[in-house]
């Protein structure tokens, strides 16, 4: 007799786990880890993530994956502990739900463009609120944040500024030999 495993059979098993209680050698890890990840960014959000389908997060891993950020889910007793080693005066027991946090070193506005993104697609993803620059702010800031350009974004508009005067005036001379090169051309069909 042989045993088929399903999709369907991972998804307990792991929906399982997360019910289990953990040891205490867990807890340290995730606190562990959760900490070395807020002190190393400059931005984080928290956001509701239960009611979220398998898969979307895994579209949600993905995401912040591609963009270079992480995402760490940790009951909210564990991040107060997280937030009283790091001085922040914040209290996760206010958040509705299971608290994900998103947070990455690369782009301070990529954790909320993720959240922000998805949140248009998936309706159980709520944005509770963020750490940015050290300090925790709301989830209309983090919005409004979400739809600010991004570094990359801005440094190209920053290039595309500083060059236009320079084409604008390499177009200018331009114009004037093609202009001297016409009345060239104009002098030489009358002669001949």
């Amino acid at each position: 007799m042989s045993v088929v495993y399903s999709r369907s059979f991972f998804i307990q098993k792991t929906a399982l786990e997360t019910i289990m209680p953990k040891s205490k050698q867990q807890k340290t890890e995730i606190v562990k880890r959760l900490s070395e990840g807020l002190k190393e960014t400059k931005a984080a959000v928290f956001a509701n993530f239960q009611g979220l389908t398998v898969a979307q997060a895994d579209e949600l891993r993905r995401a912040c994956r591609k963009e270079g950020a992480s995402v760490l889910v940790a009951k909210k007793t564990l991040l107060k502990r997280v937030f009283e080693a790091l001085k922040h005066d914040v209290d996760p027991s206010a958040f509705e739900g299971g608290v994900a946090t998103v947070y990455g070193s690369d782009d301070e506005m990529a954790p909320a463009k993720i959240v922000h993104g998805l949140s248009k697609k998936m309706e159980p993803l709520k944005i509770f609120g963020g750490l940015f620059g050290g300090k925790f702010v709301d989830a209309e800031y983090v919005k409004g944040l979400a739809v600010l350009p991004s570094k990359k974004e801005l440094l190209g508009q920053l290039v595309g500024s500083l060059n236009a005067p320079l084409s604008g005036l390499a177009n200018v001379l331009a114009g004037n030999l093609r202009g001297l090169v016409s009345v060239l051309n104009n002098i030489k069909e009358a002669k001949v």
